[in-house]
């Protein structure tokens, strides 16, 4: 498994787009996608001038059902 860098929340928004998520809502500083042919729903915390940890992003990526080979290739 590749090692998984430190990235902004709006990287990750892009990918979880190419991947079929939109947003389907914002409560709070977290965006909420959803994906409509499995209804899969992730949330993503979005705060200016911090970025997402690495365990974060495996989180998020785990819930969204991305690999993360996946995710570089985006």
């Amino acid at each position: 498994m590749p090692k998984l860098p430190v990235v902004p929340a709006r990287k990750l928004i892009r990918v979880l787009k190419k991947a079929g998520f939109v947003h389907d809502r914002t409560e709070g500083s977290h965006y909420i996608f959803f994906r409509e042919h499995d209804q899969r729903t992730v949330s993503v915390p979005v705060h200016k001038g911090r970025d997402l940890g690495k365990g974060l992003l495996m989180s998020i990526l785990r819930d969204a059902d991305i690999s993360p080979d996946e995710f570089l290739k985006y």
